[in-house]
């Protein structure tokens, strides 16, 4: 029987999301993705040369080479909207790096517990 994801889960996800993040912790990011996944970013194109990654090792090569670039990244969840019957979560943060603040989200879509999809929207400046 597949696992389903319930709202604490996805809560939870979205929260240990932010924490790795602010760790540094790529490999706990990418644990949660399944093996071909697909992920979706503007800003992974000077990096890997797409703006579309496949796979967790792409993924992983991907945050490591972002994060070589954005010493101190850091993340502040602003809301965690979770839709439990899609398996789907988004989680709208405040992203800040190089003494700069913006909004962003993740979109992320889960299969089997696992995360299959996930897009990166970046948004306007906080002042």
């Amino acid at each position: 029987m597949p696992h389903r994801l319930n709202h604490a889960d996805l809560q939870n996800h979205a929260r240990h999301w932010i924490e790795a993040w602010n760790r540094g912790d790529v490999e706990a990011v990418v644990s949660a993705f399944s093996d071909d996944a697909e992920f979706i970013s503007a800003v992974a194109e000077p990096y890997v040369g797409t703006s579309r990654i496949q796979g967790k090792a792409a993924l992983r090569d991907y945050w490591v080479a972002a994060l070589a670039d954005r010493p101190g990244l850091h993340f502040e969840l602003v809301a965690a909207i979770c839709d439990e019957p899609g398996q789907q979560l988004v989680v709208h943060y405040i992203a800040s790096a190089n003494g700069k603040r913006a909004f962003a989200c993740e979109i992320m879509r889960f299969d089997n517990g696992r995360q299959v999809y996930g897009e990166a929207l970046y948004g306007a400046p906080v002042l």
